[in-house]
């Protein structure tokens, strides 16, 4: 893959995580008036993530969607969301934010997690940086 590839992937992921997180905030403050923060706040991730699992694989990986994937595609959340929910319980326990922005505050700090595992996920096998090929010993004769 070349750094132009990377690049590429790496725009394209924070677009969809762009898209995802206003997308997770704006159903977390549709639920947030009929529960308590932290179930809307689990059950707004939750929808996210079927629609960031869709968005990766057709357009930050480019690679088809499978069965597999979409169950092995979590794993790649739960680290997100064990940040993410330690980072909302700090902020607005230990540091009086509001239940409202905290959400969107812990957030940021998955990002480059979430970007690793889920590409190591949703492209299995991907890659890494050709090496050159090792040069064969010049044969010179003296």
């Amino acid at each position: 893959m070349t750094k132009k590839d990377q690049l590429g992937q790496i725009f394209r992921f924070a677009l969809v995580g762009g898209v995802n997180t206003c997308t997770f905030f704006g159903c977390y403050l549709l639920l947030h008036p009929w529960m308590p923060y932290f179930a809307a706040y689990t059950l707004a991730f939750l929808l996210s993530m079927i629609g960031s699992f869709f968005m990766n694989t057709y357009f930050t990986y480019r690679t088809r969607p499978t069965w597999k994937k979409f169950l092995f595609f979590p794993l790649t959340n739960v680290t997100n969301y064990v940040i993410q929910s330690v980072g909302l319980y700090a902020l607005v326990t230990w540091a009086g934010m509001d239940t409202r922005i905290a959400p969107l505050v812990a957030a940021v700090v998955a990002i480059p997690f979430t970007f690793l595992l889920s590409r190591k996920i949703l492209v299995p096998g991907a890659p890494r940086e050709a090496e050159p090929a090792p040069r064969p010993p010049s044969s010179s004769t003296v």
